[in-house]
């Protein structure tokens, strides 16, 4: 399942509107990175590039030149080499550039320092990820002042040189229906592999163990790559937000956390559910669930168009502060602890973010200085979660050590909201049934 050229091309036009006729527009690819000696990470293309082209391969140079006679898209990218093909993989090279990608005209790599200062000549002004990558602010440095240099003979270098994100990353953040068909087939493989998770947990597993049936399934349904280093924490484990060592084993009687989604042709998904390693629940673990669980529906319930962004937030913080304090853990006036900020003990996150081709995916939460409202298009995770230290000796002993984050992946639509990862179990009594049936 991939995202169909003519809307790489219908995106390049969308951007190519948002800016003047006089302007120019360079967005780099990724560069392949080093694990160790000759060795390298698996590649993966910079979001904004692949947004543009679908374009898969590393250090080409993307240049949108609007109005231009020739075509506005113009792209720099590595030459056919058969000999280097034999051991790397198969290029597109300029020509498939043009015929398989839809670029205007293509470019070897090496024809770039001749070639893009005069494309720039007379585009007085450049867009691009300024300040991002110090490597490609030197370079663009050095192609203006080739422009700079010929003024004498009528050359026009860009005169300002402009942030790109602001107009690219809006334009990310409002999904199409091609996006959230993807992002809606992503959110299903990764519910059914957290459903797998809970169906083969049992105490005495390693934690890499339930990592490794999230990562199979994905790769089976042909996800081959997770979004992000996926979490699988149990027992205190579960109280480390960004717990990754996942090489623990897990014991009976304790809680485990997953937080992990696949990627999907570079579109993520982002799922986290805790539950019982032995498939029951403890009293005081259920009450601690609960209270994350209604605080969670009760958080996606609210979203719908016009709702401002920090009002999610805000209403997971009331709930579970109001909860804390139910259930002893917090003592005092609700109003004075949300003031005081003392549910940051046990919740120190936010509810949700943005999510995309990045998991933690680009576009503004404020405008001008105010919380945005939520509009159809955007899509958010929604993460409450509550975490009481081990050495936490402010409460009771049956509370520590517990770690419960609960987390969907949520569409906002013009009536409301659409849950994309809703098939895996989150009651308790499901989880419970599901985990005793397996």
């Amino acid at each position: 399942m991939k995202i169909a050229q003519d809307e790489f091309a219908r995106r390049r036009a969308q951007l190519l509107a948002a800016v003047p006729a006089n302007a120019a527009i360079l967005v780099a690819a990724a560069s392949l990175k080093t694990r160790n000696r000759d060795a390298e990470y698996a590649f993966r293309q910079d979001s904004d590039f692949y947004y543009l082209t679908g374009f898969n391969e590393p250090d080409a140079l993307l240049l949108l030149l609007p109005g231009r006679a020739e075509g506005e898209t113009v792209i720099f990218c590595p030459p056919r080499d058969p000999q280097m093909e034999i051991w790397t993989g198969y290029r597109a090279g300029p020509d498939g550039c043009v015929r398989d990608f839809g670029m205007d005209q293509a470019f070897e790599l090496k024809q770039i320092e001749t070639e893009l200062p005069e494309l720039l000549d007379g585009r007085l002004r450049l867009y691009y990820a300024l300040g991002q990558d110090e490597t490609l602010d030197t370079r663009v440095r050095g192609w203006v002042n080739q422009v700079r240099a010929k003024a004498r003979q009528g050359a026009e270098p860009p005169r300002e040189l402009v942030q790109l994100e602001t107009l690219l990353h809006e334009q990310r953040l409002f999904k199409s229906e091609a996006e959230m068909a993807l992002m809606r087939r992503a959110g299903e493989i990764s519910a059914a592999a957290h459903v797998q998770a809970m169906q083969v947990c049992r105490p005495g597993m390693g934690e890499y163990q339930l990592e490794a049936e999230i990562t199979a399934h994905c790769m089976r349904e042909g996800a081959r790559f997770q979004a992000y280093s996926p979490i699988v924490g149990g027992g205190a484990n579960g109280c480390v937000l960004h717990y990754i060592d996942n090489m623990d084993l897990l014991q009976d009687g304790d809680l485990v956390l997953i937080d992990a989604g696949c990627e999907l042709d570079n579109y993520a998904s982002d799922i986290t559910r805790t539950f019982p390693v032995n498939g029951r629940f403890s009293r005081h673990q259920a009450e601690l669930y609960q209270l994350v669980l209604d605080t969670q529906l009760a958080c996606i319930d609210a979203i719908r168009p016009g709702v401002p962004w920090n009002d999610i937030h805000e209403l997971s913080v009331r709930i579970l502060t109001e909860g804390l304090m139910r259930l002893g853990l917090l003592q005092g006036e609700v109003d004075t602890l949300i003031e005081e900020g003392a549910y940051r003990r046990f919740y120190m996150h936010r509810v949700g973010h943005w999510l995309g081709m990045d998991v933690h995916d680009v576009g503004e939460y404020k405008q001008k200085g105010d919380w945005r409202p939520l509009e159809p298009g955007m899509v958010m995770t929604v993460e409450p979660g509550l975490y009481v230290a081990p050495d936490d000796e402010s409460v009771e002993p049956h509370w520590r050590g517990i770690g419960i984050r609960i987390e969907d992946d949520v569409v906002v639509t013009e009536q409301g909201c659409e849950v994309l990862t809703e098939a895996v179990p989150k009651q308790i009594a499901d989880i419970e049934a599901l985990m005793a049936g397996a």
